[in-house]
């Protein structure tokens, strides 16, 4: 069976995009993933490509960016490899949405440190219609399992923010704010789908009884239902020079902030606290001078190299 590729983007972007950008993941038992990683790494050498993919154990996961044939090359390496029912998808970006192409090797392809059994214990998966019609229920726990940065750029209406600097911390959200709710519906989602996969995997490990996940995670739901039905608001923090889209998978309005990594909407930039590349309002108050004399000196040397591409 192959891999489904689902296209995030309206065929107009695609005439002016000149980077195609794969999200993929997949829960599948590598053998050797040192011998992976290397194999990966003689393939990208031959190739342009930007991103990053991790091997571990327990799969693969990553986005790379490139053009249409490098993209169609790597996916069908991954093809050949056995990740062949990878949710998998591409969308499309007019700039360089990475500076690298890497290739690590971890102990996760998801980083929860938490032994979890996502190839056997899996919650409900929900397509966006069964979604919206779950979410609207007065009885149902709508957890955001993404970070709290990514929160702010933009969530489901009524959803909560378990207020987590990374994915780690989550297993001790659940315990504090979650134990108590074991009979409850649970209705987790997060960017493309894989770290819900975990969380849904944590969440039936500990005993809870009815958990439901966004097949496909945001970015599905974004590309497949249309704005007077949705219940999303905001815009979708992605990993990569684009750093938000919205319904169509359309680039937002959200700029990143490059000192601390935080969502800016485009009056936080007006803002005294906004400085590019050295403080926003999140962070300005966060930093040493000295530390912001080494962000003003990065920035400058970041123009420098622009100028001389140029």
């Amino acid at each position: 069976m192959n891999a489904t590729v689902e296209q995030l983007a309206p065929v107009e972007q695609q005439a002016t995009a000149s980077w195609v950008v794969a999200a993929l993941y997949q829960f599948k038992e590598v053998q050797d993933p040192a011998d992976l990683q290397q194999r990966l790494l003689d393939l990208v050498k031959t190739i342009k490509l930007c991103g990053t993919l991790i091997v571990a154990n327990e799969g693969i996961n990553g986005t790379v960016a490139g053009d249409q044939a490098a993209i169609d090359t790597i996916h069908q390496f991954l093809l050949n490899e056995g990740f062949q029912t990878m949710e998998y998808k591409e969308s499309f970006s007019a700039e360089k949405p990475f500076r690298k192409m890497k290739i690590k090797l971890k102990k996760e392809i998801v980083t929860l440190g938490v032994d979890v059994k996502p190839r056997d214990l899996v919650g409900h998966y929900l397509d966006p219609k069964e979604w919206n019609e779950l979410i609207a229920r007065d009885d149902v726990i709508l957890i955001d399992t993404r970070n709290d940065y990514e929160y702010e750029a933009g969530t489901f209406k009524g959803a909560i923010d378990p207020k987590t600097e990374t994915f780690r911390e989550f297993p001790e959200y659940v315990k504090k704010e979650l134990e108590q709710h074991k009979d409850k519906k649970i209705a987790m989602f997060c960017t493309g789908g894989i770290r819900c996969e975990k969380s849904t995997s944590l969440l039936l490990q500990e005993g809870f009884n009815e958990v439901y996940h966004l097949k496909g995670g945001i970015l599905k739901y974004l590309e497949e239902t249309p704005v007077e039905e949705s219940l999303w608001e905001g815009e979708c923090f992605v990993f990569d020079g684009r750093t938000a889209v919205t319904h169509g998978m359309e680039e937002g309005q959200n700029t990143k902030c490059h000192a601390c990594g935080w969502p800016l909407l485009p009056e936080d930039i007006l803002l005294s606290s906004y400085e590019h590349g050295v403080s926003c309002k999140y962070c300005v108050d966060k930093t040493t001078v000295k530390q912001k004399e080494g962000f003003r000196m990065r920035q400058s040397q970041i123009v420098a190299a622009k100028r001389k591409r140029l």
